[in-house]
């Protein structure tokens, strides 16, 4: 049996009271763009200029937020039981860094961040505009694809994550959603099985997680419920 760990397991709902959207809205669109122009592993390169234009602009919109008070907590707890501790997230934001929070595990890519399409190379853009003649700092490539994982791309991040779902059958371990309607990442096929304790924050119920297998639910938002989760985490580690 592996030793006892803490996961947080968060979505776009942490990130939107910062002022940074959910990934799509109700028509498909995100940012009016369609999803297949501009986040597609098959077409990119064919829309190599209006890709760029886009993560050029997520990237500025980036720079103009700043962490809330569930990003600020989270790196507290993550500060606090270090290695016991594992935080991951779909989201390709950089929130829970500037809140002080390290070794995040971005299951989707980071967007202040480019990768080589030549070398392999993943490399550190922060909230700069990426210019279609830069090139690679490695192999002065300019094949550069955004650091993000598109549909129908690898995410060999997951391999991490699934590797830190496997602590949570331990029962003195902890579960904590927050934020994700759990239809991407099918975060209740995860847990179901898990003998762990599991905490659940979302604005709502959602049809695809089953709430009576968490110990504590908050349908909240994130900032509101993130000092209860604190408590319920430290509680739940000392019965451990």
């Amino acid at each position: 049996m592996k030793n006892k760990k803490i996961v947080i397991f968060s979505g776009a709902g942490i990130s939107a009271e910062s002022g940074i959207k959910t990934f799509r809205d109700a028509d498909g669109l995100w940012e009016n763009h369609k999803i297949e122009d501009i986040c597609n592993q098959y077409t990119w390169e064919k829309n190599y200029e209006q890709v760029h234009k886009f993560y050029n602009q997520r990237r500025t919109q980036l720079s103009m937020v700043e962490p809330n008070l569930a990003h600020e907590i989270v790196a507290e707890i993550k500060n606090k039981y270090k290695d016991d501790c594992i935080v991951v997230t779909q989201n390709v934001d950089d929130m829970f860094e500037r809140a002080g929070c390290k070794n995040v595990i971005h299951v989707h890519g980071e967007l202040t961040k480019m990768e080589c399409m030549a070398c392999g190379e993943v490399y550190d853009i922060g909230y700069k505009e990426f210019y279609m003649d830069d090139k690679c700092p490695k192999c002065e490539n300019t094949h550069i694809k955004p650091y993000i994982v598109f549909f129908g791309g690898q995410a060999p991040k997951y391999m991490d994550m699934y590797n830190a779902f496997e602590y949570l059958q331990n029962e003195d371990s902890i579960a904590v959603v927050i934020g994700t309607l759990g239809n991407v990442i099918q975060i209740n096929a995860n847990l179901e099985l898990m003998d762990c304790k599991k905490i659940l924050n979302n604005l709502e119920e959602s049809p695809y997680i089953d709430d009576t297998q968490f110990d504590k639910v908050y349908y909240e938002n994130a900032t509101s419920a993130i000092q209860k989760i604190q408590t319920d985490i430290e509680e739940f580690w000392n019965k451990g």
